[in-house]
């Protein structure tokens, strides 16, 4: 599968169901098939950043449904816990990815300390569900000798949707926009 054939069965997938359990399982099975079928990113796509984990956008659907990336953490990078407030999935294209989830909050509730809900390591070709809006609260690490890529795919444009950081102690949340990261050349 090329990645053109990807973008297009995902944009079907969109416009043909609005059950994010259905759509994130469906989107799973075509990454599954992206991965194993060969698909190689550009070289300038998969490279970290000494100071932070970087997003290189892939694709953007013209009317904001949904969007693709590479997101490329340097051995040893963690991201703060935070939210996506909208669907996505995974697939794993180098590297591995440490995960820690955490049951997500109500939003009307008083903070209160997170409560982890699991931790799962994602190796090249594994695919995963990584969020839900009922369910995506995380923390993501790299670990291993190599930096970790994934091929993420979310509902929306994930550059701009504002989501939450959490302290996972006191359960506070910060607003923040990740914004896209511009590939070196």
């Amino acid at each position: 599968m090329d990645l053109r054939t990807f973008i297009d069965d995902v944009t079907d997938i969109v416009r043909s169901t609005n059950d994010e359990h259905e759509l994130t399982t469906r989107i799973a099975k075509r990454m599954s098939a992206l991965l194993t079928n060969g698909y190689r990113l550009p070289p300038e796509l998969t490279r970290p950043s000494s100071s932070r984990h970087v997003t290189y956008p892939l694709y953007i659907a013209p009317d904001n449904s949904w969007s693709m990336a590479s997101v490329v953490w340097d051995v040893g990078q963690r991201t703060n816990v935070h939210s996506h407030d909208t669907w996505g999935v995974v697939g794993i294209y180098a590297g591995v990815e440490h995960e820690f989830r955490y049951l997500k909050p109500p939003e009307s509730a008083e903070p209160t300390p997170l409560t982890p809900a699991g931790e799962a390591q994602w190796s090249p070709g594994q695919v995963t569900v990584c969020c839900t809006t009922d369910d995506d609260v995380h923390a993501v690490e790299a670990i291993g000798s190599e930096p970790t890529i994934g091929i993420h795919v979310y509902g929306g444009d994930i550059g701009t949707i504002k989501r939450r950081s959490y302290d996972p102690d006191t359960g506070e949340a910060h607003w923040f926009v990740s914004g896209w990261d511009t590939p070196e050349t």
